[in-house]
């Protein structure tokens, strides 16, 4: 009963962002807004997607990206209408879910096959 409400609530309450398909090891450009007081601008994040994680609205994706030599991750939800839009800049060959792998290395063994055609 518990699971059906929610579901109810999820489907007809909650508005649904419509992004583009993309998967761990894909580089996306994220666009998203930031408001301060009354103004407001929209900042882009690129970096390589971590992870997807959950379903329906606690789903979130984890973004990171190398900024002055530091790395630096996001963690986006799915369904915030702070999010203006995602583009796919490159389609990433990887063979897990998760890369975490991916922090602990440096310069060209942290590159990411890129998925040609």
């Amino acid at each position: 009963m518990k699971h059906e409400l929610i579901q109810y609530v999820e489907d007809n309450f909650i508005t649904k962002n419509e992004f583009p398909k993309f998967k761990s090891g894909d580089t996306i450009t994220v666009s998203y807004k930031i408001v301060e007081g009354s103004k407001e601008r929209i900042q882009q994040f690129q970096g390589v997607v971590l992870q997807i994680k959950g379903e329906g609205t606690n789903r979130t994706f984890t973004v990171r990206k190398i900024s002055g030599g530091i790395g630096v991750e996001r963690v986006f939800r799915y369904d915030t209408p702070l999010i203006a839009g995602i583009t796919v800049n490159k389609r990433g060959v990887v063979r897990r879910a998760r890369i975490y792998y991916l922090r602990n290395l440096t310069g060209k063994k942290a590159r990411i096959k890129e998925k040609r055609g």
